[in-house]
């Protein structure tokens, strides 16, 4: 098994919680339907989880959540890991991980994986147990969103409706056949939140679409279309092909026989 490599599409997959720092609360509830509060607010925190060892260890985003419950101060604290692929050291490093932010921050942890892979997020959803054999100390069952448990979202009203969700969903189905009906609902419903917002959602999913197919699909929606939001992306297209057209250029001058002067 080999280590998660870090790709454009590894930081897309978590750094959605990033931006919509809600998002963690509502998968909880499409997905797994647990009643997850929405934070009132949400603090990103240091994924660096190494104390005086020689082996550093980090974690992808790590999110405090803070909201009030029967008018008392609660939080939480969410563990979002991008797994691309199967990893032995995760085994040892998620209950690492939990148990090193629970007793750092004394509240609840909660983990989240996702995977754009049914096979890996079949692997990550295995319970992982620590103990000798029949004296258990501790299991971890992670919660796991993948392809086979979150939904195509196809609809541009149900996209509007959970932007955030639309854009992981779009990232998650990105190597599926129904990636170009995903990405036009997408592309519908950035055009109903705000300019700013969009552009930077727009940008993810262009990450999180890395080498796939679904990314040549988005690359002309929003190189064709006219929403305000894509043209960011559309400029950098374009900057992109002049940048290859003048490398493309050079080489073929290089490759051209000099004249010898008379």
């Amino acid at each position: 098994m080999t280590a998660s490599p870090v790709t454009p599409q590894h930081e897309a997959l978590h750094r959605i919680f990033r931006e919509d720092r809600e998002l963690f609360a509502r998968t909880m509830r499409h997905v797994f339907h647990r009643d997850v509060p929405v934070p009132r607010h949400v603090s990103i925190l240091d994924t660096d989880f190494t104390e005086a060892r020689p082996h550093m260890r980090r974690g992808d985003s790590v999110l405090l959540a803070e909201f009030l419950v029967e008018d008392s101060e609660q939080r939480y604290v969410m563990l979002v890991e991008a797994q691309l692929a199967k990893d032995d050291d995760k085994e040892r490093r998620w209950p690492y991980y939990i148990a090193y932010l629970h007793d750092k921050y004394e509240c609840p942890v909660a983990l989240l994986v996702v995977c754009n892979d049914p096979v890996v997020a079949r692997w990550a959803r295995e319970p992982i147990t620590i103990g000798l054999p029949g004296v258990t100390d501790m299991t971890l069952t992670a919660s796991v969103l993948g392809p086979d448990n979150l939904g195509f979202i196809t609809d541009p009203g149900e996209a509007a409706d959970d932007v955030g969700l639309a854009v992981l969903a779009a990232i998650t189905h990105s190597r599926s056949g129904r990636i170009s009906d995903i990405l036009e609902a997408l592309a519908e419903a950035l055009d109903t939140i705000d300019t700013n917002t969009a552009e930077v959602l727009a940008d993810l999913t262009m990450s999180g679409l890395n080498d796939t197919d679904g990314q040549k699909t988005w690359r002309m929606l929003m190189t064709t279309a006219t929403y305000p939001y894509a043209t960011s992306l559309r400029e950098s297209f374009r900057e992109e092909g002049r940048e290859q057209g003048h490398e493309q250029g050079l080489k073929e001058g290089q490759g051209r026989p000099r004249r010898r002067a008379a």
